[in-house]
């Protein structure tokens, strides 16, 4: 069996970075929203807030561009991100806030 080139190894292992990174920052993210969700939940506003959702889509594919990042991949990533953090308030909202998903 032949070795691993070493440049492949040293780029993997930077990918591995970001990943871990990548989750991390994530876990923050979610932890906010959490704070975000039981907040709405007590004052009585409704999970989903489309117009905030809009300026968010709009500032990230700006920023994604701005990046080198293809924006569609950019917006397909926080719709993805914020149907979950929709679904949390829900269920929030609901009584039913548990572990994140």
């Amino acid at each position: 069996m032949s070795e691993t080139h070493p440049d492949l190894l040293r780029l993997r292992q930077s990918i591995d970075n970001i990943d871990a990174a990548l989750i991390h920052l994530l876990a923050e993210r979610f932890k906010a929203t959490q704070s975000v969700g039981e907040l709405k939940a007590r004052i009585q506003m409704p999970p989903a807030d489309p117009a905030r959702e809009e300026r968010q889509i709009t500032r990230l594919r700006d920023l994604a561009d701005e990046a080198g990042l293809d924006p569609v991949f950019a917006e397909k990533f926080l719709n993805f991100v914020i149907a979950e953090v929709i679904h949390h308030h829900e269920r929030i909202a609901g009584g039913t806030t548990g572990t994140q998903s």
